[in-house]
């Protein structure tokens, strides 16, 4: 399907029945507030607070309340663009995920952004993980009301229910020229999201193979055979506490693909890995805590995510990575437009200038994950030619094609799938 392909007005399912999360759920959305995604590093700084009262407060309302039925659909929720006489765009993002000058103040691409256009961007780094940040913005989204934010950028889980729930703006493709050109293939049509019609991806997040060839002795360590395995890693393997990634690259090792798999094939990639649990042969389910035993060597081999191999590898040559023939998870971070947004053309000019050859690759060279953007190795050359050739950052075709994300899933298969996994790793 090609991008923003006419398609019937979309309907949120279920409107009327909240989304209440288990015990298994809450517990995998801690998980990922403390060390896992929700805790990715930004430049080598934490992107979460972890475990912090706002964030725990979060996840308790959304057990208390369950998440709200959607109120209106993404086509109801169209309020007054007031782009033309307001030149101002509220755009909320992670912390430390954007290039900052050597003032430490100034943001070099969104400087350059508003002396182009004359649009002033409020930029405000107020997500510091999915849940609390939903928690912020759902009671004025289930309302049909302006949350105060033309552009988020939340990762695909979330920006899948927000789409779902009906509580995202239809982007027009007539201002996204740069992004419906540029946009890399790999990340074109998520099943959630078909054709990128609501979104577009600010970052990739991909998780592959980490070794330290020194633990290893020189051996090279490229699937998920070896290391649930091979007896020679036997008690120094990580596993990553993030189900759909664990989970997802053992599908693959298994000759399943993460985008279609059946309730047997999830069990069966269950109790692979289970068999390695009861052999001792991982030594323990981590989020990014793996950097410091990967680093030292306790642990010779592990899944891991791009963004802080980069940063290790700079610091410990030892440390490399690999790619499974079989493939490998890729999840990404979005920009959205929220219903009721009062500058909605103006978000759409700001997703398209960032799809630039010439500034995604600043973004790039400043963020180091991977960039969503086509055409833009020439232009990181001329910056870095070290980042410009880590594929990490841009993969090449044969990387690309080896890219995989884990599909969505129902509301009860998220709860079935979260239990399974949290008696697995012991949570």
């Amino acid at each position: 399907m090609e991008l923003h392909e006419p398609a019937t007005p979309y309907e949120p399912s279920a409107p009327h029945e909240p989304e209440i999360l288990s015990a298994p759920q809450l517990a995998a959305i801690r998980r990922s507030l403390t060390s896992g995604r929700g805790a990715l590093t930004r430049r080598s700084l934490l992107r979460a607070g972890g475990g912090g009262a706002l964030a725990l407060g979060g996840t308790g309302a959304l057990a208390a309340c369950g998440i709200p039925p959607a109120g209106k659909s993404g086509q109801d929720a169209k309020a007054e663009d007031h782009s033309d006489e307001e030149e101002l765009l509220n755009f909320s993002n992670w912390t430390q995920y954007i290039d900052v000058g050597d003032d430490k103040k100034s943001r070099p691409t969104l400087d350059a952004f508003h002396r182009r256009t004359g649009i002033k961007v409020r930029y405000t780094e107020d997500i510091n993980d999915n849940v609390e940040f939903f928690g912020k913005i759902q009671a004025q989204l289930a309302a049909g009301q302006d949350t105060g934010r033309d552009l988020i950028c939340v990762t695909d889980w979330l920006a899948a229910r927000l789409i779902r729930l009906g509580w995202v703006r239809p982007l027009d493709a007539a201002n996204l020229p740069h992004a419906y050109a540029n946009l890399a293939p790999q990340f074109r049509s998520p099943d959630w999201d078909p054709g990128r019609a609501h979104s577009y991806p600010w970052t990739g997040i991909s998780a592959v193979i980490a070794y330290n060839e020194k633990a290893t002795g020189g051996r090279k360590v490229d699937s998920v055979a070896q290391l649930l395995e091979d007896p020679k890693l036997k008690g120094r393997v990580g596993m990553l506490s993030e189900m759909r990634d664990t989970v997802g690259l053992t599908l693959l090792d298994m000759g399943k693909r993460p985008e279609d798999f059946t309730d047997d094939d999830y069990g069966a990639a269950i109790a692979r890995i289970q068999k390695a649990v009861d052999r001792r042969q991982i030594r323990r389910f981590t989020g990014n805590d793996y950097i410091d035993d990967l680093n030292k060597g306790d642990m010779a081999a592990c899944v891991a995510w791009a963004g802080d191999l980069i940063q290790l590898q700079a610091d410990n040559p030892a440390v490399k990575f690999a790619i499974p023939d079989t493939g490998y998870l890729t999840s990404t971070d979005n920009l959205l437009v929220p219903g009721k947004a009062r500058h909605q053309r103006n978000a759409e000019r700001l997703i398209d200038y960032y799809y630039e050859p010439k500034v995604a690759a600043r973004l790039a060279a400043w963020i180091n994950y991977v960039c969503p953007v086509d055409g833009v190795r020439e232009e990181l050359a001329k910056i870095d030619d070290t980042l410009a050739g880590n594929p990490l950052i841009l993969p090449d075709k044969e990387m690309a094609a080896k890219s995989h994300a884990f599909r969505s899933l129902s509301a009860q298969e998220e709860k079935a799938y979260e239990e399974k996994f949290a008696h697995l790793i012991g949570a």
